[in-house]
């Protein structure tokens, strides 16, 4: 039976250690390419370079051939992989991950880990982005076997034309996880200011850091339930039509 081919990219860079989980994990049972920024690039959102050119360097893991860094945004990333790296191999399925840190509420929109996803998706590729909940937990192992069984269902379901999934795993060991909820974006947001510091030169500048807003109550939202220790699988789409809106504004009277 012919492996499936799984593009695995990310925006906390090639040499991220939930990249390197992910892949030792899908190789078990796919044919793996790994294309993805070769710096960290969280919170670069959709991002992608028009202004300057784009360079890619070939990485070596465990001796095998691993893939490919990028000069530039995960977006980029993606492009490339398609249009170009792989020579038109067709590609079975997208992930992005594993990355560090959730990815929740309206925070997706800054991400750069959904935004890979996403680029996959426009490509007509099913995607799934997944982030580990925590930016100091190191052990993604069951992150990684979970994205594995996830990867098999949509390999053998499909997606929707226009729809990702956008998967958050507790950083908990298996057994302190309490199951898995099919939930909605919440409303959650990151409380964001910039702290003034000087430098050693006696320069002002700006630092970014906040907290998270957590305004869902309830656990149908990918917020609330990863707080309570669920994993959160949620479909989003990039369509950004406001269609309760468009009825609305046909009664608008906009004149020339």
């Amino acid at each position: 039976m012919k492996k499936p081919t799984i593009l695995i990219s990310n925006d906390d860079g090639i040499e991220s250690d939930g990249i390197k989980a992910l892949w030792r994990e899908i190789k078990k049972f796919a044919d793996v390419i790994v294309v993805a920024p070769h710096t960290q690039q969280s919170a670069v959102g959709h991002s992608i370079t028009v202004a300057n050119p784009i360079r890619v360097r070939k990485n070596i893991i465990d001796r095998d051939f691993y893939g490919y860094a990028v000069e530039g945004s995960p977006a980029d990333s993606v492009k490339l992989a398609v249009r170009n790296l792989l020579k038109g191999r067709k590609i079975d399925l997208l992930l992005s991950g594993i990355n560090h840190g959730a990815n929740t509420a309206i925070n997706i929109i800054y991400s750069g880990t959904v935004s890979a996803a996403t680029e996959g998706t426009i490509l007509g590729i099913p995607s799934i982005a997944v982030s580990l909940a925590s930016f100091t937990y190191i052990d993604f192992s069951y992150a990684a076997k979970f994205t594995a069984e996830i990867s098999k269902i949509v390999l053998k379901k499909g997606l929707p034309h226009g729809t990702l999934l956008n998967v958050n795993i507790p950083a908990k060991p298996k057994n302190k996880i309490k199951g898995v909820l099919i939930t909605r974006q919440g409303k959650s947001y990151w409380d964001d200011k910039y702290e003034s510091r000087i430098d050693p030169n006696k320069r002002e500048y700006f630092w970014l850091t906040g907290r998270m807003a957590s305004l869902d109550e309830s656990l149908e939202f990918d917020q609330k339930a990863i707080e309570k220790d669920y994993i959160t699988i949620t479909p989003i789409q990039y369509d950004l039509t406001d269609y309760k809106m468009l009825d609305e504004l046909k009664r608008w009277d906009f004149k020339l």
